[in-house]
């Protein structure tokens, strides 16, 4: 790498050493504008793990955990499904395909980099700190390419020339970035931020298998290393180094820094072309103000009432402590005294004591020999600091709107309804958050799937989705394959009429099987990459199902369904008799049953049938009639029929034959005896006249 200059393949050149500068600069701008909410997060996590003061700690009342363990279900509970669906939802075979190759993609993606794991991660950041966010990024495995040359071999390539590479697998990875990682230009607005930036941990060898010439620089005042602020931290930073990946959209490209490198260690385009600029969607944000960016988390407007909590928490726990039977006795007496510590003994329940002064015992009126400390004024004080917390718990309740119907709590005197009622409103404010999520993981998919459209290859697209395609030049093959099987089948027909034998009128098309047909009618998969890097997502709506994060009510699913078949039984039952009087309705008829089966969820499964069974029913009730195929016994009394007509003309042909040979035969008879006369009335002439009793002619 050159330490002094670096030029992008566009032809911009840097200085690494002042890009450098100026990106240290910017990233500790950023750090001290959200160094505030970074110390209150970092005590709020604290908080919630219990990693306080032991001895604070198990007076603590897990006020906080308790609220995010009640939130986490609610606002995400199911890794999300997506949903490829074109935009215009027109009869394009080319587009649904390509919408259904995505789709089957996006799904492969989300088990692959395991969605689910950073969605549980991105919501607890949400909980907590009031944002969480990923990022995302494509990479390959390349191996060399045999072409069965050395370049040694091969003239005019030089020895010290890289072989060529081909990509043999190709993933979109999804990176969890924890909240004290991200960062990004101080702005009002999302819309408004300049840069983003993420701080990415790596090990020695990491750092030099991505940065072969940025050890140099690193090591002079041991930048990049970062020791942190406890011994936990120290330990699991030990041996890192951690760099800054910078995404400018001002300048359009990326800078590669570590902390406390006076230079950049790499300056360059960047490797992704995405709609919106920026690797990582809008965070997940929590409660914003509209002047800042910088969010709030939700324990800040109930920690005062956590700490109430907490000190009545460690009172009843002392009070507590103090709710022991304590007995006075006198000690003057040394012959009933021991007899009282025994029996007053931890290990006694149940014990027998003798007396030895039975008159001095009963003298002093037996139980009057001891006094008890009264403790029913510390148990009315420990009721009392119960009912105070139980308080404060409900107000923190309020405050937060996790309402009773959430955490499970009822009423036997409760009807179903106002159960219900109680549910929906209790639901209310938890809807933002579940809606905040969900917006966030549609982001996620939908850059998932701008990079799976712009970088993978077709063998990946078809290899992920199992859908097999054929390419243009396959297509134009197999075509080219089909005519000239015709063809044959056409001379063959030719010659068998013109050896006189019977043919069909319509040449037979050699028998293709099925699955090949059904890959002739599909779109090649060179048309469908094709429109996936022209019009990338322009052409499709990238979403998650409706609720698909959150956990779904078995109940109103089943609803759901059975309506969606009562729907289409009912419509087709009407539709059928219509039909067969009016075939001409079809069309308007299919359409109908698709603008309703598109308001269902359950229906968008059956869409693409819906669509192609009723292309062909449309179809099929606008061509003209045709008349009904004949049965096998019809088939067989044609056949027969036809084999007779065949007997019969072929009998008729040997009968014309016959006669006309026997008229060739008399005629050449006939002009066989007009010459043979002829001749003999010629050599009659010839000869001398006869005796007179001989006449001349007969």
């Amino acid at each position: 790498m050159d330490v002094e200059a670096m030029t992008l393949p566009a032809g911009d050149q840097y200085d690494v050493a002042k890009v450098g500068a100026h990106w240290q600069q910017e990233i500790e701008r950023a750090q001290r504008y959200f160094k505030s909410w970074v110390d209150r997060c970092a005590k709020i996590e604290k908080i919630y793990l219990q990693q306080s003061d032991q001895q604070s700690a198990k007076r603590r009342f897990p006020m906080l955990w308790a609220n995010v363990s009640v939130l986490q279900p609610a606002v995400y509970a199911r890794v999300p499904q997506p949903v490829v669906e074109r935009r215009f939802k027109d009869s394009q075979p080319v587009a649904r395909m390509g919408s259904e190759l995505v789709e089957r993609n996006l799904a492969f993606t989300a088990d692959d980099a395991d969605l689910d794991s950073v969605m549980r991660s991105v919501r607890d950041d949400f909980l907590l700190c009031a944002r969480g966010t990923v990022w995302l990024r494509y990479e390959a495995d390349f191996e060399p390419l045999d072409m069965g040359v050395e370049p040694s071999d091969a003239p005019g390539i030089p020895d010290d020339a890289s072989p060529m590479e081909q990509i043999t697998d190709e993933r979109v990875c999804i990176d969890y970035v924890h909240w004290s990682d991200f960062l990004h230009s101080p702005a009002r607005r999302w819309k408004d931020v300049t840069w983003v930036a993420r701080r990415v941990s790596m090990t020695d060898e990491e750092f030099d298998k991505r940065f072969p010439d940025g050890r140099g620089s690193l090591a002079k005042d041991g930048a990049g290393s970062n020791h942190g602020t406890n011994q936990t931290e120290r330990a699991q930073n030990e041996g890192k180094v951690y760099v800054w990946e910078i995404w400018c959209k001002s300048e359009n490209y990326t800078v590669w820094i570590a902390d406390g490198c006076p230079a950049a260690l790499e300056v360059s385009e960047p490797p992704l072309r995405l709609k919106g600029f920026w690797p990582c969607p809008r965070p997940a944000f929590g409660t914003l103000s509209t002047g800042s960016l910088i969010p709030v988390p939700d324990y800040v407007y109930y920690q005062g009432q956590c700490d109430e909590i907490d000190i009545l928490t460690k009172r009843i726990n002392k009070l507590t402590d103090q709710l022991r039977l304590k007995i006075f006795y006198p000690s003057g007496d040394g012959s009933v005294s021991p007899a009282i510590e025994k029996a007053m003994r931890p290990e006694n329940d149940t014990v027998m004591v003798p007396i030895p002064e039975w008159a001095a015992f009963t003298d002093k009126g037996g139980s009057k020999a001891i006094v008890t400390l009264p403790i029913d004024d510390v148990q009315k004080v420990i009721v009392a600091c119960i009912e105070a917390r139980k308080q404060l718990i409900e107000d923190v309740y309020q405050i937060t709107g996790i309402s009773d119907i959430v955490r499970g709590d009822t009423q036997a005197s409760e009807t179903a309804t106002a159960q219900r009622i109680k549910s929906q409103w209790g639901s209310i404010r938890i809807r933002d958050r579940q809606a905040e999520l969900a917006r966030f993981a549609r982001d996620v998919v939908a850059i998932a799937g701008e990079i799976i459209c712009d970088q993978f290859q077709a063998e990946t697209l078809m290899l992920v989705s199992g859908i097999q395609l054929l390419t243009t030049a396959q297509k134009q093959q197999i075509q080219m394959q089909m005519q000239q099987a015709q063809m044959i089948a056409q001379q063959a027909a030719m010659r068998a009429q013109q050896m006189g034998q019977s043919a069909p009128l319509q040449p037979q098309q050699p028998p293709i099987p099925p699955e090949m047909a059904q890959m002739m009618q599909q779109p090649s998969i060179d048309e469908v990459v094709q429109l996936l890097r022209n019009d990338s997502v322009r052409g499709f709506r990238i979403d998650i199902e409706t609720d698909s994060t959150i956990e779904p009510d078995e109940d109103a699913e089943k609803q759901r369904r059975m309506e969606f078949v009562q729907m289409v039984g009912g419509f087709m039952q009407q539709a059928g008799a219509i039909a067969q009087q009016t075939p001409m309705l079809v069309p308007i008829m299919v359409e109908t049953l698709l603008f309703a089966a598109r308001g269902f969820r359950a229906g968008r499964q059956l869409e693409n049938t819906l669509e192609q069974v009723g292309a062909q029913l449309s179809q099929a009730a606008t061509a003209p009639k045709q008349p009904p195929e004949p049965t096998p016994e019809q088939m067989i009394d044609l056949k027969t029929a036809q084999v007779k007509a065949g007997a019969e003309e072929r009998k008729a042909q040997l009968g014309v034959a016959q006669a006309e040979i026997e008229h060739r035969t008399t005629v050449e008879q006939a002009r066989g005896d007009i010459a043979m006369q002829a001749m003999q009335q010629f050599q009659a002439a010839r000869q001398p006249p006869a005796a007179p009793q001989q006449p001349a002619y007969q």
